[in-house]
């Protein structure tokens, strides 16, 4: 077998992005295929299947290039699909790697620019605009092509498992299932590759050490039956939206944001203060200047260190919805009933996720204030996760596919977003290495407005990832 030319490479992936590759996402964009979370009547609306048609269609026409590569959609009953590629390997061992993706999207989200909106792929410069072409769209599309790569220039890869699934914007409920069924199949898997998560910048390549977990659910006060006039009332009826404050108060520091309840906490590894460190140096100013703050708004403190291990290790709550309350233009002057918040509290990705859910429920419900009826419906609870060290040949293949693709050296970080199937992938191979790198990176804004896919990022991964996979046949 032989050595990767690097300019091959180049060429060969990028005109596989600008002929095959971002045609096809400008087409999947288009489809709403939102996660089941999210849209309850996929299956009968058929957005999704029309997705995974599109993914299979677009493989199948590849893989007559990969002599022996297989690809069936699995379809467990009550369950999204999943599409699964099998890839011979060209280097002896008997090991596997797995690369994963997902298909489902977010919401459509308010707040899209003129011109744009979710299901509107608009093409400016680099980026592809559109709900899902990053996050996670390319994803197969991208492993596909480092695999044909290596053919093209007859390097050697060991066996390679596509796995795509379509329930990742739910919190993966379905994957573990195909991974039970599938396990005979799938076999002893010595890296996984997950091409889902975020860069700090575009500048290098990115690789995620942690996930934080994610807890949350809905807290309701109840303060009376119905609303009263608040001249009759205020003063002796205790506001349900002060009620809330308080109890939002025992979780945390409201001058600071700071989660005050220990167990919610966790110790920071070394080496994670370290890699925070590199990542912060590396990012200066953009660890907070990526987000669209209001003028004169601030980040909350002005160290890039502790922003990072803030954003990546440390617990933080967040308000994401409210009930109970009309519109201002259509508020009276009556005393409402009844406040709700959806609460959604991000803990270290060492934190059991089960007891975090637990402590909070304890925590808000014990002795409600005035003798309210208080109530907290937690929802599913996630761990999250921390990577196993490095192997030496995995960290040096890294470092020198970051040279070769971007030009710079690689750097490590933590992301602060949950990746729900990560934990149980590692605890289902407890030896295998793990890359987990995306092209989510400064201002692409995933589940949100205007998000974005930086096409060039996407061509940069790919190289990545087949240099990876040709280390990695010779480690």
């Amino acid at each position: 077998m032989s050595e990767f030319v690097q300019s091959k490479l180049r060429q060969f992936v990028d005109e596989m992005w600008r002929d095959e590759i971002v045609p096809t996402l400008v087409d999947y964009i288009r489809i709403p295929n939102k996660s089941p979370s999210f849209e309850p009547d996929w299956a009968t609306l058929g957005h999704m299947d029309k997705a995974v048609d599109m993914f299979a269609a677009w493989a199948r026409a590849r893989l007559v290039h990969l002599p022996g590569a297989t690809l069936s959609v699995e379809r467990l009953p009550g369950r999204t699909p999943l599409i699964f590629i099998d890839v011979p390997g060209t280097a002896r061992g008997g090991d596997t790697v797995m690369l994963y993706g997902h298909l489902d999207k977010q919401p459509e989200m308010t707040g899209w620019s003129d011109g744009k909106g979710p299901w509107i792929p608009v093409l400016e410069g680099d980026k592809l605009y559109g709900r899902g072409g990053a996050d996670d769209g390319y994803a197969m599309f991208g492993a596909l092509a480092a695999l044909l790569a290596l053919k093209e220039q007859n390097v050697a890869h060991a066996r390679a498992v596509i796995v795509i699934e379509a329930s990742e914007e739910s919190g993966s409920p379905d994957l573990p299932f195909y991974m039970d069924a599938l396990a005979d199949r799938i076999g002893t898997v010595s890296l996984v590759v997950c091409l889902d998560s975020g860069c700090g910048d575009y500048e290098r390549l990115w690789l995620t050490t942690s996930l934080r977990g994610l807890v949350g659910g809905t807290l309701r006060v109840d303060v009376l039956e119905e609303g009263v006039h608040s001249g009759d009332a205020s003063g002796i009826v205790p506001s349900s939206f002060r009620i809330l404050r308080q109890l939002l108060a025992r979780l945390e520091n409201v001058d600071t944001g700071e989660v005050i309840v220990g167990e919610l906490g966790a110790p920071i590894p070394a080496d994670r203060i370290a890699q925070a460190r590199v990542a912060a140096g590396a990012l200066g100013e953009q660890v907070y200047a990526k987000f669209p703050f209001v003028a004169g708004m601030r980040p909350a403190t002005n160290d890039p260190v502790e922003l990072v291990l803030n954003r990546t290790w440390r617990p933080a709550l967040s308000v994401t919805g409210l009930a109970g309350a009309p519109a201002p233009r259509d508020a009276g002057n009556v005393l409402r009933p009844f406040t709700e918040a959806k609460l959604s509290m991000r803990v270290p990705p060492t934190l059991d996720g089960k007891m975090a859910s637990a402590r909070l429920k304890q925590i808000l419900e014990a002795d409600p204030p005035y003798g309210a009826r208080v109530t907290y419906e937690g929802e599913k609870d996630g761990s999250g996760w921390n990577a196993p060290a490095t192997a030496p040949w995995l960290e040096a293949a890294l470092e020198d596919a970051s040279h070769a693709s971007f030009g710079k050296p690689m750097a490590m970080m933590g992301e602060g977003g949950s990746i729900p199937f990560m934990g149980m992938l590692g605890e289902k191979f407890p030896e295998a290495q793990f890359v987990v790198t995306g092209v989510l990176g400064p201002h692409s804004n995933a589940h949100g407005p205007n998000e974005f896919l930086h096409i060039p990022t996407g061509k940069k991964v790919t190289e990545v990832v087949a240099r990876v996979l040709a280390a990695h046949a010779v480690r």
